[in-house]
């Protein structure tokens, strides 16, 4: 009910008391996914009852895919801007990190790539957005872990809301991904955190959840024991990523960006992809935009990383993206 705290629903008091009882009732008898349907033909189980959300989502993946995959279609990229600060949050003003996508973004769209813009600081001024935090089924096995995610939407937890189904889709249409973000605290910022963690499916994620039955430990161990093969379902994309700072720890998150990038299976636009900068060293927070004004340096290295993703896309698209080790497999699949 504390979403009805504000007085003006208390005319509807009545009407939120019945809604209060039903949403009782499915959590108390676990109604995750209400609205199901057989699975069918290509399914381990084609009797198994599946979401209709998750498989709109893992029919829009697949699109997304064959798409990507056409010489014909437009190159695209993904600009995800990390900030979680936006001039329709608190302080009210646009972040540093916005700035700095556009900068990117002038750069692709003049090269004709088209760009899609994931702006993270959304999940703090929209209403009922979310991105809800990975539940760790990789853990208990990977085809437990299953692509798309499936621990949402919850809805006997109302869990509901979750931009993740719109956000895998956003990256498996891309050709190049560049992200952007600032520093909070030595680390990368909670709601790229939070991006990032749900996107463990996609590094060896199960296609098909009708083979754990939903989400049994038993069935997806012996899965796993039996010889899986993580598939890595984002591989082949190109990458670039800038990471901007006014105090300490720009290197090791950009560092921790990229290895993570890589570990996914993309390929990095080559070294002025990869940018960390210092914006307005040690100077007063009020003076941050002055100072990104004043560094025409930084908008350039900027403009680089957009520059350098844009080439490895043609390359890419072009089958001439070098990847020296795209031919051997990894001992060490997990």
């Amino acid at each position: 009910m504390q979403a009805f705290f504000d007085p003006a629903y208390q005319a509807e008091s009545a009407s939120l008391a019945r809604l209060e009882e039903i949403a009782w009732d499915a959590y108390r008898e676990g109604r995750k996914a209400p609205v199901t349907h057989k699975a069918g033909a290509g399914f381990a189980d084609p009797d198994y009852e599946l979401s209709v959300e998750w498989r709109e989502t893992r029919d829009r993946l697949i699109a997304a895919q064959q798409a990507w995959a056409q010489p014909g279609t437009p190159s695209r990229v993904l600009l995800v801007c990390g900030s979680a600060r936006n001039d329709g949050t608190c302080p009210g003003e646009i972040s540093k990190t916005f700035r700095l996508v556009q900068l990117a973004r002038e750069v692709l769209q003049a090269d004709g790539i088209e760009v899609d813009l994931l702006d993270l600081s959304l999940l703090t001024s929209d209403y009922d957005r979310h991105i809800h935090p990975c539940k760790g089924c990789v853990s208990t096995a990977m085809p437990l872990c299953h692509w798309p995610c499936s621990c949402y939407p919850n809805h006997a937890e109302r869990q509901t809301g979750d931009w993740m189904s719109e956000i895998y889709e956003m990256w498996m249409r891309s050709h190049g991904i560049i992200l952007l973000t600032p520093v909070y605290w030595y680390q990368a910022p909670s709601p790229l955190k939070l991006m990032m963690d749900r996107l463990v499916c996609a590094d060896g994620g199960n296609p098909d959840p009708t083979s754990t039955h939903g989400k049994k430990p038993d069935e997806a161990k012996a899965l796993e024991l039996n010889g899986w093969d993580y598939p890595k379902h984002l591989a082949g994309r190109t990458y670039g990523v800038v990471v901007h700072g006014d105090v300490a720890g720009i290197e090791g998150v950009r560092r921790a960006l990229c290895d993570w990038l890589d570990w996914m299976g993309l390929v990095d636009a080559g070294a002025r992809s990869r940018l960390d900068r210092y914006v307005g060293y040690f100077q007063p927070y009020a003076l941050s935009h002055d100072a990104l004004d004043a560094d025409t340096a930084v908008q350039e290295e900027v403009r680089n990383v957009a520059r350098s993703v844009a080439g490895a896309v043609r390359e890419l698209r072009a089958g001439k993206l070098s990847a020296p080790d795209r031919g051997l497999r990894d001992p060490r699949r997990k």
